[in-house]
């Protein structure tokens, strides 16, 4: 246990060295927040969000590119390192090659769907666009990755199947593939959706990720315990400059890669209900941001002043420093209730 402890803070170390002259070189490339008018999925002026949040004008975005390439080298070194040490773990096991495969394709791919986008918001390659791609566009690449990593876990790691605690255990079969998809794209925009203030979503993912680190150390997966141990480390030296008021954002490169990999993380280790529940807070946010839609499309009418959560908050008089505080206290809790549920046999 201990070098997993030792792994994460070389990763803090290494990730925290980088990241300030990464904020430089983001000011050099004029890689920041602009100063622009946002609108929602249906055209509309989003007039709230952008009172909450003009003052990040200029603020460096590209957190998430610093903490994806940092991680994934280190984390190709330390399995170089583990397999040198083990020289037949690969041959014995030849699953342990498809969860590093799928977790890095998750963690990657997505990646470079988000920076196009962010690319496309600062520089504004297309005017038309909604805030960066097309959103049936977005969606529709998010589904093929998510298909693809579904496909995955259903015919390399063989899983098909979902417990749902003191209720029972429920064999999918290739519907499976559908249902991972599913989770991995509400993941991957529930994230994206909940980095709207700074510190929210990075320091409640990082809660998150402890506790599946738990789950995957009581199960001894190494790859996966070697995996989250490097990714928290960055998360908290990102964290250290992304609390209010941030010196960087994730952004979309950020955000959609860490919520794809959060959700094949969980699904890997079986844990599909407890992932709902760890992240209680992603969840929510998400669910009140889909219902505000669903009912201004189809009722003409919203259920929320505005949505999601978090900016629903900040409407009713919370400074956004407290808004993060006391989400992230939401975070700790629902990942104590997840971790419960997650070792119920």
């Amino acid at each position: 246990m201990a070098l997993y402890f030792f792994a994460l803070f070389f990763s803090f170390l290494v990730h925290f060295t980088l990241i300030i002259p990464f904020i430089n070189f983001l000011y050099k490339l004029k890689f920041q927040r602009k100063d622009q008018i946002t609108k929602d999925p249906f055209g509309k002026i989003t007039k709230i969000f952008d009172k909450f949040n003009k003052h990040k004008k200029g603020t460096p975005v590209g957190g998430g590119i610093v903490i994806v390439v940092t991680t994934t080298f280190l984390y190709l070194l330390a399995l170089m390192l583990w397999v040198f040490l083990n020289k037949n773990i690969v041959s014995n096991y030849p699953s342990i090659v498809s969860e590093i495969k799928i977790v890095l394709f998750a963690f990657i791919f997505f990646f470079f769907l988000g920076l196009y986008d962010d690319l496309n918001k600062i520089f504004m390659w297309g005017k038309d666009m909604f805030f960066g791609l097309r959103l049936k566009h977005k969606f529709l690449f998010e589904f093929v990755l998510s298909l693809v990593l579904g496909y995955w876990l259903y015919t390399e790691l063989n899983i098909s199947i979902i417990n749902i605690p003191f209720i029972g255990v429920f064999n999918l079969s290739y519907f499976y593939i559908f249902f991972a998809a599913f989770v991995i794209l509400s993941f991957s925009n529930a994230i994206n959706i909940t980095d709207g203030l700074d510190g929210l979503s990075t320091g409640i993912l990082s809660i998150s990720l402890v506790s599946f680190w738990i789950i995957s150390r009581s199960i001894l997966d190494v790859p996966i315990s070697l995996f989250v141990a490097l990714w928290i480390g960055g998360l908290i030296a990102f964290l250290y400059f992304n609390v209010y008021p941030a010196r960087i954002f994730l952004g979309d490169s950020g955000a959609l890669s860490f919520g794809a990999t959060l959700a094949v993380i969980g699904l890997i280790l079986g844990k599909s209900f407890a992932l709902i529940i760890i992240g209680g807070v992603f969840v929510v946010e998400i669910l009140t941001s889909f219902l505000q839609l669903f009912f201004k499309k189809y009722f003409k009418r919203k259920i929320f002043p505005v949505a999601p959560l978090h900016l629903w908050l900040q409407l009713r008089g919370w400074s956004e420093p407290k808004v993060v505080m006391r989400l992230w206290i939401a975070g700790v809790m629902f990942a104590v209730l997840g971790l419960g549920i997650a070792f119920v046999h």
